[in-house]
């Protein structure tokens, strides 16, 4: 059933991507930024000179879902901090965004999904990538039978230099690349394919280059007492199958010897093609080889930040079925752990992912 409310109330946590999607949420007409939180006051008083109308501040999360006059929460903190977070909201009845990975880890993200259907509350991911104009195109595409039988899949994500330290949380355990830039291209490679059940995953991962100070943001050199706290990997790579003999490539570099390129091809019965650029590749009737830039329909959102945004709110306003359900980020935390465990093993990982998507 519909809500009689016409304005969602709303708290953004994390002043980092939650100012993209803090800024979206303000800019949809039945969305409005009430309060911020954040560890650091200053950070709060930057973001809320772009927004209209006052807004609360809150260093203590606990203490915000307990407010009465907030309805819904966007988490978009370190990893370590999405569940705990979010947990605290689902439990005082708010709806709650959360920004890619769920989690930290597969325990802590089957943690909140439980606690979030049990709430009824929306519950849903922000991912930018699955989001985006671009890869709706060939989802939309794959939903309509263009290129056949999806069978294969290749997603990558690599920078030449690139490992984020702004904020500990990225590189120490629980961080990482894969969980960090892996998870866009893994996340909306298995949209397109079709939210595809995995079954097992090999993979191999590590860190060549971040704990000796390397590859660090743009070149910039990192001081020790940084990168000698590194606890994550720096590099993911592996392969996942799924039901119906469905394979999946996927790899994450944040720093390596190569140009940088964010991709995913996709190889079908009747059709292939690839995110950037976006073109489409079949054969015709006549056996011809047909290269086919790809056309997406006109975009109604500015950005895809827009895009997400409205959707939460729709979820919430208009009983809308949510297509980004946190769900679906607990099967991408279970494909992303094991291969990790797979790494650290040598041994490949079956996965028990849910059947209920």
């Amino acid at each position: 059933m519909a809500s009689a409310k016409k304005q969602v109330r709303i708290c953004v946590v994390g002043m980092g991507i939650g100012k993209p999607n803090g800024a979206a949420l303000a800019r949809n007409p039945r969305g409005t930024v009430v309060a911020l939180c954040d560890l650091l006051e200053d950070r709060m008083k930057d973001f809320a000179k772009d927004l209209p109308g006052k807004v609360k501040f809150y260093t203590d999360y606990k203490e915000m879902c307990k407010a009465s006059d907030i309805d819904a929460v966007f988490v978009g903190t370190p990893n370590q901090w999405h569940v705990p977070i979010a947990l605290e909201a689902v439990r005082n009845g708010k709806h709650v965004m959360v920004t890619k990975p769920l989690a930290d880890s597969e325990a802590a993200a089957q943690k909140l999904v439980t606690a979030a259907e049990a709430a009824g509350v929306v519950n849903m991911m922000s991912l930018s990538t699955r989001f985006g104009n671009d890869c709706q195109y060939l989802g939309n595409l794959a939903r309509d039978d263009y290129f056949g039988e999806l069978y294969y899949a290749r997603a990558r994500s690599v920078r030449r230099s690139g490992i984020p330290a702004w904020n500990l949380g990225f590189i120490q355990k629980g961080g990482g690349a894969f969980r960090d830039m892996g998870v866009h291209v893994l996340d909306s490679a298995w949209w397109i394919l079709g939210l595809p059940k995995p079954i097992a995953v090999l993979g191999a991962a590590g860190a060549k280059f971040g704990p000796r100070g390397l590859g660090y943001w743009r070149g910039t050199k990192a001081p020790k007492e940084i990168y000698e706290k590194y606890d994550s990997d720096d590099y993911a790579g592996g392969f996942i199958t799924f039901e119906g003999g469905v394979g999946l490539q996927v790899e994450s570099f944040w720093a390596s010897h190569q140009p940088d390129e964010f991709q995913i091809e996709l190889f079908g019965t009747e059709a292939g093609a690839t995110l950037k650029p976006l073109r489409l590749y079949r054969t015709d009737k006549k056996g011809e080889f047909q290269d086919i830039d790809g056309k997406p329909p006109k975009s109604k959102h500015a950005a895809t930040w827009d895009a997400i945004a409205d959707h939460f709110i729709e979820c919430i306003l208009d009983d809308v079925t949510c297509k980004a359900p946190l769900r679906h980020g607990l099967v991408v935390q279970q494909m992303m752990e094991g291969l990790l465990r797979s790494a650290e093993t040598g041994r490949e990982v079956h996965i028990e992912a849910s059947n209920d998507l």
